[in-house]
């Protein structure tokens, strides 16, 4: 087996995506120890019970302790507090990485308190399910996916690349983007949609003219795939919208102009509009298919096993 990449890993936060980094990083061999912890005692007396990582301790300051890369896989609203929590605790040399759906506002939460001499690369795998907490993860989770990697001004080169090289040991696609590009992509791939989804499955609960039952007993697969979305880790996503505001709301209000385009459309019986209109965003679909990020099996293949 090839050399560890990290001769100590320490997880912040043990929920989906550490517990899958957990069960990747030994999958490939990536790590010589893994440390990790929750705020939750519940949610360390889990991961300790199924031998998530090598050692979960009680604090974030112990989990750091000569650790070569910590990772922050907490809700976004509470990455600075952890940050200035382990600061006086990190090994030199060390890289400071995130797994957060949002940038700007963790390069700005986390930054100031990243002392001299270690490194800190902002990261977002674009990996998940709706299912959360340490028996969540697993191996698999990154494979062919995309983890984007968010330098700040003066990130050291080198450990940049050491840890592309780390994601892609996880099994995961790397790319490199700013700060605010990457947010404004992910308002347009994941943050709008997640709230769309939300917003669609708070129409249905309160419709009154459609009842419970009816919702649950004959949901056609796009309102079902909406529920799975909506199921997300709602602390999570609070944070994701309120720390990614500006760009949710530009994306917001350019799905709103489009709505009501097609709303017209409906309402003028113009089924030419609509024809072009579903064609071209078909196309999308087709893309993301070939670019195996998806796949056209029945039920987008999600029938037999867990799939982000």
């Amino acid at each position: 087996m090839a050399e560890p990449i990290y001769g100590r890993v320490a997880l912040i936060g043990l929920g989906l995506i550490a517990g899958s980094m957990a069960h990747a990083m030994r999958r490939g061999g990536l790590a010589g120890e893994i440390t990790g912890t929750a705020r939750s005692a519940g949610t360390r007396a889990v991961a300790d019970e199924i031998g998530l990582v090598d050692r979960v301790v009680e604090t974030a300051a112990e989990a750091v302790a000569g650790a070569d890369l910590v990772v922050l896989a907490v809700p976004v609203g509470a990455m600075g507090a952890v940050a200035e929590e382990i600061a006086p605790h990190l090994k030199p040399g060390a890289t400071v990485t995130d797994v957060g759906s949002v940038k700007r506002a963790v390069v700005d939460a986390v930054a100031p308190h990243i002392p001299e001499g270690v490194h800190f690369v902002p990261a977002h795998p674009l990996a998940g399910t709706e299912h959360s907490g340490p028996r969540a993860g697993f191996a698999s989770l990154f494979d062919n996916r995309w983890c984007l990697i968010v330098p700040v001004e003066g990130s050291d080169r080198d450990a940049v690349a050491r840890l592309e090289r780390f994601w892609q040991g996880l099994g995961a696609n790397t790319d490199e983007m700013d700060p605010d590009h990457h947010d404004l992509v992910l308002a347009v791939t994941s943050h709008a949609p997640h709230l769309i989804a939300y917003t669609m499955v708070g129409v249905a609960d309160h419709l009154r003219r459609v009842t419970d039952s009816e919702v649950i007993k004959y949901s056609a697969a796009g309102f079902r795939d909406f529920t799975r979305i909506a199921a997300s880790d709602p602390t999570m996503w609070r944070d994701v919208f309120l720390a990614n505001k500006e760009a949710t709301l530009d994306i917001l209000g350019r799905f709103t102009e489009e709505l009501f385009v097609l709303q017209r459309a409906i309402r003028m019986g113009d089924g030419d509009m609509l024809h072009d209109y579903f064609t071209r965003t078909r196309a999308i679909r087709r893309g993301i298919i070939e670019a195996g990020q998806d796949t056209d099996a029945p039920d987008f293949g999600r029938s037999g096993g867990r799939k982000a």
